[in-house]
C-alpha cells in the first residue's frame, strides 16, 4: 500500500496530517451546543384565540371552524390539534419534520389574518407563537414572600415574566396562582332595575367616558401641531363618577348602581410549594416554554443568567427560586457520556496490552481513539450537530471500533516482526500492504450501513441521522489513522522482547488457541451439524422477539414525576385547592420526595402535582417505583380520575405512552365510545391511569330564549348573550385604566351575594326596541343542563383521546395491542375511526424505518464486499453471520429484562456492520493462503489460527469500550445501557459460532466451485461412511 509506505518514509508529513484534523476538531468542539437529543421536535405553530364568556361549543362554532378552514390549506401540515375551553381555544399546527419553522409560522400568520373578519365581533386578536402549548416547561420558577398575593403577582409579572420573555428562544412565560391588579365594577342588579338601566348601558358608559384619541393636526404658521383628546380616567375612583345617563333630569352615575374597587383579579388558579416538615407556602409559579426548534440548554442557561440578575433587583423578603430545570439533567447526561467515552477508551486500549504485552503497541493503537474522536467534532460542527445523547453515544460506541483498524494493522506488523523476523520498517510496510484490503473492506462495509439513513423519514431520521454521520466520520478517520499514523509509529517505536514474545504464547491465550483449533477441526468434519445449529439458532429469533416486546425510548430517571387529577365536574376551586393541599402533604411525606409543587390551571376541578425526588444516588426506589407509590395515594380518593407520568423525551401530555384518538361526527357518541373503551382498557394489568379526555357532564345553567317572543317585543339575541356574560363572566375587558406606563384591565360583574342566585338572573333587564327594557324571564327560560368542559378536534374532526400509562414491567407494544383490542370490542359505527398519536405513533414509524434501513444496509454491504473481493459468492459467506447475531442480541435483552427500544434497535443495526468484520479477516487470509497453493483444509486451519488473535482483540476492544455504558452509571444511563447490552450480547455470544460457521461455509463454497451442481447436492444429502478428506468434507 503506497500510502503506508509514504507515511513510513515521511513521518513529519504524517504527524502534521493527523495534527491538522485534530486541531480542526479541537476548535470545533468549543462551538458545539449541548442538548438532550438532536433537534427532532417538528415545526409547531400555536394559534391562541379568545372569545370571552363563550362555551367550548360556541368557541368551536364561532372561532375554530373558520380558522381551521383557513389554516388547513397551508402546505406541510401533519396534524391540526384543537383544544377548546371556556372562552378560548388553542389551535396547534404540527408540521412534517422537514418543514422550516419560520416559513411555517409566516404561512399561518397570513392565513389567520385573512380569516379575522369571519370571527365573532368580541373575539380578541389571535396570538401566534412558535411552540406547542402541550409541551412540558423547560424551567419552573417560584416567586414567594410575605407580601399579599396581588403584590407578589405584580412582581412576578412586571419584574420577572417580562424580563424572561425577552430572552432569545423563549416561547412563552405563563403565570399560575397569581392575582394581578384589576379595576372591578360590581353591579347591583336591584339598583340597575330601580334606575331603569341595563348592564349594556353601564358598559357603553364606561367605554365612552374613558378614551384617549388622536384628533388630527393643526398648522399655525410655520409650525404643525398634533391634536389629541385626553379623556382617560386618572384614578380608579373616577370610574364611579362616570354618568350612565339621566333619569328625571338627574344624572345617574356608576357609583349609584355599582361598587368600584381597585383590587385584584378573581382567583381562578392556585399554586403552592410543599417541603418536608414545613407548611405549604402560597407561591406564584412561572413556567418557561421554549420555542420550537431552539436549543434547550442555551435557552435555560440564558434564563438562569437573567434570574440571577433579577434576584438582586427584587424587594426585600421576596424570593425567586428555580424548582425545575431540564438542562440540569441534560448536562448531567452529557457529562456521564463523556466519562463513559474516556473510560471506554482506557479499557479498549487495555485489551491491546493483554494480548501483546507491549506498552509501545498500546500507545500506537490507542492514538487512534483521540485522533478519530476529536477530528469528528469538525463534521459535527459543520452539520450543526450538538453534543447530545445520540452523537456522544455514537462516539462512545465508536471507541471500541475506531481502535479496531489500528489493532488489525498493528497486530499484523507485530506478527511480521515476531514470526517472520522482519525489522520494524519492513514489517510496517509489508504487513500494512498485506492486511490493507481486509481492513478497508471491514471499514467501508461498516460505514455503508449508515447510508440508508437518508431513506428514513420522520422521527427515525431525526434521531438516527446525527448518530450515523458521527459514527461514520469517526470510523473513516480511524481508517486513515490505521494506514498512516499506525505504520509510521510502528516503524519508529515498536520493539520486540524475548519475554514479551514468550508471554504471548504461554498460559491462557495459548490454551484458547489450541481449544479453538480442535473445535474448528471437529466442525469441518461435522459440517451438517454446524448447519443444523445455525438454522436452529436463527429460528429462535422469532421466539425471543415475542418474549422481548417493543418500546420507544424508556423514560430516564430524571428525579421528577408529573401527576394530574380531575375531580367531579363542577367542583369549586376552593374544594379543589383544599384537596390538593392534603394530597401534596401526603406525597411530600414520602422519604424519597424532596418537594412538591401543587397547582391548578384551567378548569377548577383539575389539579396538578410536580414532584421533585431526591437524587437517584440518595434513594433506594426508582422513579417508576415512586410513581406507583403516588398512584397508591391518589387511589385512596374516590370520584377522582388521575394519572402519574414520567417526563417524556418527546415532552408533554400528548406524548403519553398510550394516546388513542377516536374521531367521529357526534360528541355524545364519542363520549360513550371512549368511556366504554376506557373501561375495557382498565381491565388489562399493563394499562394504568386510563382516562378519556371528553366529559359531557359539566353542570351548567342554560338560558333558552324563545325566539318568537323575543322577536315580538324587539329583544335581540346578541343583547341577551352580552348581558348574561357581562353579569356573570367578569372576563370581558370593558376598558383599561392607565397609570404611568402601566395599564390595567377594568371588568364588571354582579355583586358576589347576587351572583349565585338564579332568581336574580331571571329578573335581569335586557334591552327591547319596543318596550325599552324587559326582564330576561319574559323572553327566556332558565334550565339546568350539562355540557363539555373541553372539546378536542383532530384534522378538522371532533375527537376524544383515551390516555393511559404502561405499567412497570410491560412493553409498549403489548399495551398498544390491548388498547386496539378494547376499542374493537366496543365497536366503532360507520363514520368513526381511531388511530394512535404520541409514543405509539412514533414507535410504529421508527420500526418500519429501521427495518427498511436494515434491509438496504444488508444490500449495500453485499455490494461493497463483492467489489472488494471481486466475487459474487464470498460476500454470502461473510454475511451468513448477520442473521445469527440477531437471536443472541434478543436473548441478551430478554435475560436482562429489557424491551426492544430505539436504543437496542440501533444496537442491532450496528451489529450488522460489526459481526461481519471477523468473517472478512477469515476469508481474506484464507484466499491469500490458497493463492500460494496451500490445500483447502490446511488453509482454513492456518488462516483462522493466524486471524484468531486480531479477531479476539477487536471483539474484546469493542466490548471493553461498551462496558461503562452497559453498567449504566450516571444520568440517562438506564436507557442507553440497552444498546450496549445488545451489542455486547450479540457480539460475544455470536463470536464462537462465527469462528466456526465462516470456515464451514467456505469449505462448502470451495467444493461448489470445483464440482457440478448435481454432484454437490448428492454429497450434501448423502451419508458419510468415513472421515472426510480435506477437499470434500461432508
Amino acid at each position: 500500500m503506497k500510502l503506508a509506505e509514504t507515511c513510513v518514509k515521511y513521518p513529519v508529513f504524517t504527524v502534521m496530517l493527523i495534527a491538522f484534523l485534530v486541531t480542526l476538531g479541537a476548535f470545533s468542539y468549543r462551538g458545539l451546543a449541548v442538548d438532550l437529543f438532536p433537534k427532532a421536535d417538528p415545526a409547531t405553530v400555536n394559534v391562541e384565540v379568545r372569545l370571552p364568556g363563550a362555551t367550548p361549543e360556541e368557541v368551536v362554532t364561532g372561532v375554530v371552524l373558520p380558522l381551521e378552514d383557513a389554516i388547513s390549506s397551508v402546505s406541510g401540515i401533519d396534524e391540526i390539534n384543537v383544544y377548546s375551553f371556556e372562552g378560548f381555544a388553542n389551535i396547534t399546527c404540527t408540521f412534517v419534520l422537514e418543514r422550516d419553522i419560520e416559513g411555517a409560522a409566516q404561512d399561518i400568520r397570513e392565513k389567520v389574518a385573512g380569516a379575522i373578519d369571519r370571527l365573532p365581533r368580541d373575539t380578541l386578536p389571535p396570538i401566534i407563537t412558535k411552540l406547542d402549548p402541550q409541551s412540558d416547561p423547560i424551567l419552573t420558577l417560584l416567586v414567594s414572600g410575605s407580601m399579599s398575593r396581588r403584590e407578589l403577582t405584580e412582581i412576578a409579572d412586571k419584574q420577572v415574566r417580562r424580563a424572561i420573555q425577552t430572552v432569545d428562544g423563549v416561547g412563552s412565560v405563563d403565570l399560575n396562582g397569581g392575582q394581578g391588579r384589576q379595576i372591578r365594577v360590581f353591579l347591583d342588579a336591584q339598583k340597575l332595575t330601580a334606575h331603569n338601566f341595563t348592564v349594556l348601558d353601564v358598559r357603553e358608559a364606561l367605554q365612552r367616558e374613558n378614551i384617549e384619541a388622536p384628533g388630527g393636526r393643526m398648522i399655525t404658521g410655520p409650525q404643525e401641531l398634533g391634536l389629541r383628546t385626553l379623556g382617560r380616567v386618572i384614578s380608579a375612583e373616577q370610574f364611579g363618577e362616570i354618568v350612565i345617563g339621566t333619569r328625571g333630569g338627574t344624572p345617574v352615575r356608576v357609583r349609584d348602581v355599582a361598587q368600584v374597587e381597585d383590587g385584584a383579579q378573581e382567583l381562578r388558579t392556585w399554586s403552592a410549594l410543599f417541603r418536608k416538615f414545613e407548611p405549604g407556602q402560597d407561591v406564584v409559579s412561572i413556567q418557561v416554554l421554549r420555542q420550537s426548534g431552539v436549543n434547550t440548554v442555551r435557552v435555560a442557561d440564558d434564563v438562569r443568567k437573567k434570574v440571577q440578575e433579577l434576584r438582586s433587583q427584587l424587594p426585600p423578603g421576596v424570593q425567586l427560586q428555580i424548582v425545575h430545570d431540564i438542562s440540569d439533567f441534560i448536562k448531567a447526561s452529557v457529562h456521564s457520556l463523556l466519562e463513559h467515552l474516556i473510560l471506554g477508551s482506557i479499557l479498549a486500549s487495555f485489551i491491546v496490552w493483554v494480548f501483546i504485552r507491549n506498552w509501545r503497541a498500546v500507545v500506537i493503537a490507542a492514538v487512534a481513539i483521540p485522533a478519530s474522536v476529536i477530528a469528528t467534532f469538525t463534521l459535527m460542527r459543520g452539520m450543526d450537530f450538538s453534543l447530545n445523547n445520540m452523537t456522544l453515544l455514537a462516539l462512545t460506541l465508536a471507541v471500541g471500533i475506531v481502535i479496531d483498524d489500528a489493532i488489525i494493522v498493528l497486530e499484523n506488523i507485530f506478527r511480521y516482526m515476531e514470526e517472520k523476523g522482519r525489522d520494524r520498517v519492513q514489517a510496517a510496510i509489508e504487513a500494512t500492504k498485506e492486511i490493507g484490503l481486509a481492513v478497508m473492506a471491514t471499514t467501508l462495509s461498516l460505514v455503508i450501513i449508515f447510508l440508508p439513513i437518508a431513506f428514513m423519514t420522520g422521527y427515525a431520521r431525526k434521531y438516527v441521522n446525527s448518530f450515523g454521520w458521527t459514527m461514520a466520520m469517526a470510523i473513516m478517520v480511524s481508517l486513515l489513522v490505521a494506514f498512516t499514523l499506525t505504520p509510521m509509529m510502528s516503524s519508529r517505536m515498536l520493539r520486540l522482547g524475548g519475554k514479551e514474545k514468550k508471554a504471548h504464547y504461554e498460559g491462557f491465550l495459548h490454551s484458547v488457541e489450541e481449544s479453538y483449533l480442535r473445535t474448528l477441526r471437529w466442525s469441518l468434519a461435522h459440517r451438517r451439524t454446524i448447519l443444523v445449529i445455525c438454522v436452529l439458532t436463527f429460528l429462535s429469533t422469532f421466539g425471543f422477539y415475542h418474549l422481548v416486546g417493543r418500546d420507544w425510548i424508556p423514560a430516564d430517571d430524571q428525579s421528577e414525576l408529573i401527576s394530574s387529577y380531575t375531580l367531579p365536574e363542577g367542583t369549586s376551586l376552593e374544594r379543589t385547592t383544599k384537596l390538593a393541599e392534603e394530597i401534596a402533604e401526603r406525597v411530600v411525606a414520602l422519604p424519597e420526595v424532596a418537594l412538591v409543587q401543587s397547582f391548578t390551571h384551567g378548569p377548577t376541578n383539575h389539579a396538578h402535582l410536580f414532584i421533585v425526588l431526591a437524587p437517584r444516588s440518595e434513594r433506594k426506589r426508582s422513579h417508576v417505583q415512586m410513581a406507583t407509590e403516588v398512584r397508591k395515594i391518589l387511589a385512596g380518593y374516590h370520584n377522582m380520575t388521575y394519572n402519574v407520568r414520567l417526563p417524556s423525551v418527546l415532552g408533554g401530555e400528548i406524548y403519553f405512552p398510550i394516546a388513542a384518538v377516536i374521531r367521529g361526527p357526534e360528541l355524545s357518541r364519542l363520549a360513550e365510545i371512549s368511556k366504554n373503551a376506557a373501561g375495557r382498557m382498565s381491565k388489562y394489568p399493563e394499562l394504568v391511569d386510563v382516562n378519556p379526555s371528553l366529559n359531557l357532564n359539566t353542570p351548567e345553567l342554560q338560558v333558552k330564549v324563545d325566539r318568537q317572543r323575543a322577536a315580538d317585543i324587539g329583544v335581540r339575541m346578541t343583547d341577551v348573550s352580552d348581558a348574561v356574560r357581562l353579569f356573570y363572566s367578569g372576563e370581558d375587558e370593558i376598558t383599561r385604566f392607565k397609570e404611568g406606563s402601566e395599564q390595567y384591565q377594568e371588568t364588571m360583574k354582579l355583586l358576589p351575594e347576587q351572583r349565585d342566585n338564579p332568581d336574580v338572573l331571571a329578573r335581569m333587564m335586557v334591552p327591547s326596541t319596543k318596550l325599552g327594557q324587559v326582564r330576561l324571564e319574559n323572553v327566556a327560560t332558565i334550565q339546568r343542563g350539562a355540557g363539555p368542559a373541553t372539546l378536542q378536534r383532530y384534522n378538522r374532526e371532533f375527537q376524544v383521546s383515551v390516555y393511559a400509562n404502561v405499567a412497570a414491567g410491560y412493553p409498549l407494544d403489548l399495551a398498544a395491542a390491548h388498547t386496539v383490542q378494547a376499542i374493537k370490542e366496543v365497536g366503532l359505527p360507520a363514520g368513526y375511526s381511531y388511530n394512535f398519536t404520541g409514543q405509539v405513533k412514533v414507535l410504529e414509524e421508527t420500526t418500519w424505518n429501521l427495518l427498511l434501513a436494515m434491509l438496504l444496509a444488508s444490500i449495500f454491504m453485499y455490494m461493497v464486499l463483492a467489489a472488494q473481493f471481486e466475487s459474487f459468492s464470498y460476500p454470502f459467506i461473510i454475511m451468513l453471520t448477520l442473521p445469527l447475531s440477531v437471536p443472541f442480541a434478543l436473548f441478551s435483552l430478554w435475560i436482562t429484562g429489557r424491551a426492544l427500544s430505539l436504543w437496542s434497535a440501533l444496537g442491532m443495526f450496528l451489529l450488522l456492520g460489526i459481526v461481519k468484520k471477523n468473517g472478512i479477516l477469515q476469508v481474506d487470509y484464507t484466499n491469500r493462503l490458497r493463492a500460494t497453493g496451500m490445500a483447502l483444509q490446511e488453509a482454513l486451519i492456518e488462516a483462522n489460527r493466524v486471524r484468531l488473535r486480531p479477531i479476539l482483540m477487536t471483539t474484546l476492544s469493542i466490548i471493553a469500550g461498551l462496558i461503562p455504558v452497559a453498567i449504566g452509571i450516571g444520568a440517562g444511563s438506564e436507557q442507553r445501557a440497552s444498546i450496549a447490552v445488545t451489542i455486547i450480547g450479540g457480539q460475544t455470544l455470536c463470536l464462537l459460532l462465527t469462528l466456526l460457521v465462516v470456515p464451514v461455509a467456505y469449505s462448502y463454497l470451495a467444493e461448489l466451485e470445483q464440482i457440478s451442481w448435481t454432484e454437490w447436492a448428492v454429497r450434501l444429502v448423502g451419508r458419510s461412511h468415513s472421515a472426510p478428506r480435506a477437499s470434500d468434507n461432508d
